[in-house]
């Protein structure tokens, strides 16, 4: 065995094959008295190799007994076995060896690939697991060319970090480096990556940096400075970002950002809820993130990055005078969630009350307005759900592309007690107006996987814990419930779905089968035809580095007219009338000079100069369109 050690300035987090075949290990231990590297090799020895740490806390060898494909272990202090913190692949789960992965292995035929403008993005989220049948990158692989029929031009991938068990939403993950080997082997990750781009696709990874999971994080045993108890979390204590030796664990986690955009090809991330990661540093890790990527990846090929943030920080989000994006492209804009839900719902609980009546008394509909022409809903003003806390950043001076919006997410439908999708919710009539305004608006759309048809599959909250976890989490989904009045019965609370169970993971899979009824089928050209008119009418417009210039007008209950003007390229008009009743206005017959594009109503394109509007019903309308 040939051993060396290397200086602390040229460290790098995990494992590492040189071209010469050799293999560097290095780990960050600095609370740990005793480190071994524990080798497990092709023919069934086991080598124990003492490592020596530097005054950093920087354990570090480079070995010949080591290759691709080979497993290894760390001991620390005589005793304990883990994994390293950023394996590339854990092919026994979490708590068992890592593996050696050189991706230099890997032959990329994407080299000409360059990505796509995020102003043409329609995104589609799921979840590796229970999108197919089967449940790996493989099959997901499988349904591209569906996806691409559809219109979808982004699939956002829910976070697949390794995490305890076989089934898990992604965000108890405890490996951020180690795609989780119950979905495929980084080579199957790279294939659907790669498939993906050869069909024009897009492809976005969830992250998770505010916290680690709750079962195989073993960092506490030899890395107490990667926590913090200065900043709490929903989650425990928060990861360090701004203390003592905390730029090791900044960098650990730019290191994963650039990982997964080098390593993978990844076309962006969407970082998630990064309203909890707790940062006093003089420069957030948020901006050192978005500036490691402008400094790298950005330089060759379109990359995108997009933010969870309850905090609606408009400052993330801001572009340059030529229209360029400074940090960070979009935010899932949970406001425009929020009010169509109301509206589609009538639901007025928790944070639904701020959405409920807004100050033009249309109940909802002018925070519906507001976001759809100003991106937030809440804009440094009291959120009364918050006990009159200020909510939110002006935000109408950025573009509509900064916003993502949607009416359905794995959080919106999983974090209900029974999982329930927005098509159980609400009449098709509303379902159908609320896809039209989703689709066509100059926002980005995201669709959860299976909306695109009305599936009613529900969608659990799972996971798959240990003995000793699994009867807590239980028993803390069902008490997360208590404060509401229909579960404040104990037997109700029973009934909610044990997320360790496996029949809660697998009725939670998508249901294929649908797609062979005629309703499913009436769904799915729907949403076709409306991500058609917007990639033929809409996508042009968004090409512009200006802001469009809007106009609200809301004129009676639940008749709202929205328009987007386009510098030098036209104007986009929404007529819609979100109610029970017929409405009638002047202002809805459509103005010379305008064509219709879409429209939902029963009355049909025959009648669109008329002044009256029937229940639910949605019309767009471009001007000076030169796309034929």
């Amino acid at each position: 065995m040939a051993q060396s050690s290397v200086s602390a300035k040229s460290l790098s987090f995990g494992s590492t094959v040189f071209a010469d075949g050799k293999v560097r290990f290095n780990l960050w231990a600095p609370s740990a008295d005793q480190v071994e590297l524990v080798l497990f090799t092709a023919d069934k020895r086991q080598i124990d190799v003492p490592m020596i740490k530097d005054a950093q806390g920087w354990c570090s060898l480079v070995t010949d007994e080591a290759q691709h494909g080979t497993r290894y272990q760390y001991r620390i202090n005589g005793d304990l076995m883990v994994p390293d913190p950023a394996s590339r692949f854990q092919p026994e789960d979490v708590h068992g060896p890592s593996m050696v992965v050189d991706p230099a292995q890997y032959k990329w035929n994407d080299q000409k690939w360059e990505g796509r403008p995020w102003h043409e993005a329609v995104v589609y989220e799921l979840h590796v697991g229970s999108f197919t049948p089967e449940g790996t990158f493989k099959a997901v692989e499988k349904k591209l060319d569906y996806l691409q029929d559809l219109g979808v031009t982004a699939i956002e991938i829910m976070p697949v970090s390794d995490f305890p068990g076989k089934r898990n939403w992604g965000y108890d993950g405890v490996l951020p480096y180690a795609p989780d080997s119950s979905y495929g082997t980084p080579d199957d990750l790279r294939d659907l990556i790669q498939a993906a781009h050869s069909k024009n696709m897009m492809v976005l990874l969830d992250v998770v940096y505010n916290h680690f999971g709750p079962e195989g994080n073993y960092l506490h045993a030899y890395a107490k400075p990667f926590f913090t108890e200065c900043h709490k979390t929903p989650w425990g204590a928060g990861i360090n970002y701004d203390g003592a030796e905390s730029a090791v664990v900044r960098q650990y986690f730019i290191n994963n950002v650039l990982y997964w955009l080098n390593e993978y090809h990844f076309d962006g991330l969407r970082l998630d809820a990064v309203n909890t990661i707790r940062d006093d540093s003089a420069k957030h890790v948020l901006v050192e993130i978005a500036e490691a990527v402008n400094e790298g990846p950005r330089r060759k090929r379109q990359i995108h990055l997009v933010l969870e943030n309850d905090d609606n920080n408009a400052k993330l989000l801001e572009r340059d005078a030529k229209g360029k994006v400074k940090l960070y492209n979009a935010q899932w804009n949970d406001d425009i969630h929020h009010a169509l839900h109301v509206i589609a719902t009538d639901e007025k609980d928790g944070y639904y009350a701020d959405y409920a009546e807004s100050t033009s008394n249309n109940d909802g509909i002018g925070h519906l307005a507001r976001c759809l022409t100003e991106g937030f809903a809440y804009q440094n003003e009291p959120s009364p759900y918050r006990h009159g806390e200020i909510r939110g950043q002006v935000s109408k001076h950025l573009p509509p592309t900064a916003f993502v919006s949607f009416v359905q997410n794995h959080d919106q439908i999983g974090n209900r007690a029974f999982g329930e999708r927005i098509h159980l919710l609400a009449d098709d009539s509303i379902n159908k107006a609320i896809s039209a305004i989703l689709c066509i608006s100059p926002s980005i759309p995201m669709f959860y996987m299976g909306e695109e048809w009305g599936s009613q599959a529900p969608f659990f909250f799972f996971c798959d814990l240990g003995p000793e976890l699994a009867p807590l989490v239980t028993e803390g989904r069902r008490n997360e419930f208590a404060k509401f009045k229909q579960f404040q019965d104990p037997a109700k609370r029973n009934a909610i779905p044990d997320p360790v169970n496996i029949e809660t993971f697998a009725k939670s899979r998508l249901d294929w089968s649908d797609l062979e009824q005629k309703d499913h089928k009436e769904w799915l050209k729907l949403h076709k035809e409306l991500l058609q008119v917007r990639k033929k009418h809409v996508m042009p417009l968004l090409a512009s580095s200006e802001p469009p210039a809007a106009r609200i007008a809301l004129r009676q209950r639940g008749l709202m007219i929205l328009e987007w003007k386009f510098a030098g390229k036209g104007t986009l008009r929404l007529v819609a009338n979100l109610s029970d009743t017929e409405v009638s206005s002047e202002e809805i017959k459509q103005p010379a000079g305008t064509k219709l594009i879409f429209d939902s109503s029963s009355a049909g394109t025959a009648k669109v100069a008329d002044s009256v509007l029937a229940p639910w019903s949605v019309r767009w309308l471009v001007e000076n369109d030169t796309i034929q």
